[in-house]
């Protein structure tokens, strides 16, 4: 194999997952970079790499030297030096003092920082607080390299070593050898895999009781991330045998422990990792204590009341809506659930317009802040996130609001019910008082929740609880090509797709997905903001049924980065590149920064001296340490299941053949009911046609209909 050597210019690519990295070298005495490419997961700007590999020819982009593997080592030349400062890598050093401490110690710098950091004093500006940050940063950064070091001898990803030390500091390595498999549950981005790599480099045997505990716990919770709470015993089995490459026999054997030891729940065949089962029981609890309990809001003569509202309002309500307000005041927990424009929001207005005569101690509630947001513009009144009205308490990592300190409320509202996941479902209702009224209203049909759970749907197939539907689409919103092709999609008709001039819908044929890439490009870019004024950033969104291909959503971030934001200067961390102005979303519930799931914002600075990111959402400026970045990915494209609750002016969404595993019914119907005022299809008609056939989305496996058909036995309605 030939070596090179010399410091990274640039990074031009990297693939999150897998590490793959395109990057450009500077070799010494060379003049032009090198191209460098192969699995070189968290390298940086301004690192030097002793690489070893050979050299290749890309049709496209031509001599490449293919790494097979490579070696850090400390930059040796000034600009190598510069380089390697300015990169942000230590904390304290930016450009500008990157550029002083390198004039005043020159090939002396590192040796500096390294044995007398003392002297950075004598840099022009750079006072006591700076240099012990400096100090501190340079020790971490050895600490850390170590960690790299370890974990690159063990067959797994250096690109944890920041999150583990952040995790365990100077212990990190003993941990990691002693207990490898309870990083995967204590460092949000490491998973099983990661850690069963490590643990079978430190020796622990393959059939392991350790082992396959952690493969049948890491199993349940991968098959919750595909939205089950439990799932039958008879299929989880091969399912950890295969992962574990072991035995069925030896993994139930493991499954009994566990159940025996009460680490996992069994019931009917069906097993649970404890806190879901604990979920699913404790919302039927919750609503048999509810609907058991007296209500506080005075009744009132339902003829009476929609006589008077109506009069007010000024409009008629029909039948249906009639039903749901007349329900609204006599019943302790309603649902109300129907598909757009068929007056979920009229019927909300009417039952808040009658329950504040008797009472003003209402709260109104959503799972997202758009959700909120667009729930507070239809009442006029504030609304308020589910995280936000049950209160993060830091200190003990839960909810403030619960069973001994519950929420001042005689009415909830809680409107975009099928977003809400078990967990946070449970956390809610364990808030609400006895004697408040609960209404539920959302719209069943909609993709379920981006967490475990069918919790809205199962409410409604338990048959134990009032519930409204709603069917009839009204006057003004039959007007809307949106929303009679959502309720045609809903019912598995096709929808009408032909060309009208003035419509909110349209379909643009485009049969390879690289003519669909071009012609979502085309939209944005031109046509789009030329005919109809919407903003390139802020009015348009792009909604893909997948991640990977030409027209999933990393390879549209990649390409619509590059038009809508270049920048010349990016920042690469953890497998991800940002440019100030990016637009990004939120990956995980963060209650210390105060920022959920799905939530959409814009980064407004990176600090690479105080390696600090800062994303605005919804006005609110958030700060993420460079090992944070993770939390975040780029949102020019999302998945519509991600964008639930969501809404913009616009939605472009690309649906090909190509994306046949994730065509689904109500994945095409969620994802048009995100546009306001326009929705646009690109793509074939046959994809449209087997996603309309396609009724079963992978069905969640749940045991929350048959808990509330324990807890909460039948009465008529």
């Amino acid at each position: 194999m030939e070596e090179i050597y010399g410091f990274i210019e640039s990074i031009v690519y990297t693939e999150h997952e897998r590490g793959f990295t395109v990057a450009r070298l500077k070799e010494p005495r060379k003049k032009e970079l090198t191209c460098i490419v192969g699995t070189m997961p968290s390298i940086q700007p301004g690192e030097t790499l002793r690489c070893k590999g050979g050299w290749k020819h890309h049709p496209s982009h031509g001599q490449q030297f293919e790494v097979k593997s490579f070696e850090l080592e400390a930059p040796s030349d000034l600009l190598g030096i510069k380089k390697y400062l300015e990169s942000g890598m230590i904390k304290g050093i930016g450009p500008v003092y990157a550029e002083r401490i390198v004039k005043a110690f020159a090939s002396e710098t590192l040796d500096i920082i390294d044995k007398t950091p003392e002297r950075l004093i004598e840099v022009s500006g750079l006072g006591q607080k700076r240099m012990e940050m400096i100090t501190k940063c340079w020790k971490e950064q050895h600490a850390i390299r170590s960690v790299m070091v370890f974990l690159r001898g063990h067959g797994a990803s250096p690109a944890f070593a920041h999150k583990i030390y952040k995790t365990y500091g100077e212990a990190s390595i003993d941990q990691v050898k002693k207990k490898p498999y309870q990083m995967a549950k204590d460092i949000h981005g490491i998973g099983f895999k990661t850690a069963d790599t490590i643990a079978k480099g430190t020796g622990i045997p393959h059939d392991s009781s350790a082992r396959i505990d952690a493969g049948i716990e890491y199993t349940l919770w991968e098959l919750s991330g595909d939205g089950h709470m439990c799932y039958p015993e008879k299929e989880l089995i091969p399912q950890v045998a295969m992962t574990l490459e072991i035995p069925e026999e030896k993994v139930g054997g493991r499954i009994s422990a566990l159940v025996n030891a009460q680490e996992l729940v069994k019931e009917e065949d069906r097993i649970w990792v404890k806190p879901l089962f604990l979920a699913e029981i404790g919302i039927a609890r919750e609503l048999a204590r509810l609907v058991h309990a007296s209500c506080r809001i005075r009744s009132v003569l339902a003829d009476k009341a929609l006589e008077w509202v109506e009069k007010l309002l000024k409009i008629e309500l029909a039948p249906e809506q009639k039903s749901a307000v007349a329900a609204g005041v006599k019943e302790k927990v309603l649902v109300v659930t129907g598909g757009p424009g068929t007056g979920k929001s009229t019927i909300t207005k009417a039952l808040l317009a009658i329950t504040e005569k008797i009472t003003t101690t209402i709260l109104l509630a959503a799972p997202t802040g758009k959700a909120a947001k667009r729930l507070s513009e239809i009442t006029g009144k504030k609304a308020s996130t589910i995280h936000s009205l049950l209160e993060m308490d830091f200190t003990k990592g839960s909810f403030k609001k619960n069973r001994s300190n519950p929420l001042t409320c005689d009415l909830l509202i809680v409107d975009e019910a099928s977003m809400i996941d078990a967990q946070l479902m449970y956390h809610l209702l364990k808030a609400i008082p006895d004697d408040a009224r609960v209404i539920l209203i959302g719209d069943v049909d909609q993709l379920p929740s981006v967490g475990p759970g069918t919790v809205l749907k199962d409410i409604i197939l338990s048959e134990q609880l009032p519930v409204i539907l709603l069917k009839k689409i009204f006057r003004q919103a039959a007007g809307s090509r949106i929303i009679t092709n959502a309720h045609k999609i809903n019912e598995g008709t096709f929808p009408d797709i032909s060309y009208q001039a003035s419509s909110d819908f349209s379909f643009i044929e485009a049969q390879e997905p690289e003519e669909v890439l071009q012609t979502i490009l085309d939209l944005i870019m031109n046509k789009l903001p030329k005919s109809h004024r919407l903003h390139r950033f802020d009015d348009i969104q792009v909604l893909s049924p997948m991640k990977r291909g030409i027209i999933g959503t990393e390879n549209l971030n990649v390409v619509l980065q590059q038009h809508l934001n270049p920048s010349t200067n990016p920042l690469h961390r953890m497998g991800r590149c940002f440019h100030i102005g990016d637009k990004v979303m939120q990956l995980r519930n963060n209650y210390e920064k105060e920022v959920y799931n799905g939530d959409v914002g814009k980064i407004v600075e990176i600090d690479l001296g105080e390696h600090l990111l800062k994303v605005a959402f919804d006005g609110k400026v958030v700060p993420y340490d460079f090992t944070e970045l993770d939390e975040l990915i780029l949102a020019y494209a999302v998945s519509i299941h991600k964008y639930q609750g969501s809404e913009c002016p616009c939605v472009i969404i690309p649906i090909h053949t190509t994306h046949f595993k994730m065509l689904y019914r109500n994945l095409l119907y969620t994802g048009l009911t995100r546009g306001k005022k326009r929705a646009i299809f690109v793509g074939t008609a046959k994809a449209i046609a087997i996603a309309i056939q396609n009724k079963e989305v992978l069905n969640r496996q749940t045991g929350l209909k048959q808990a509330l058909q324990k807890f909460l036995p039948r009465k008529s309605f």
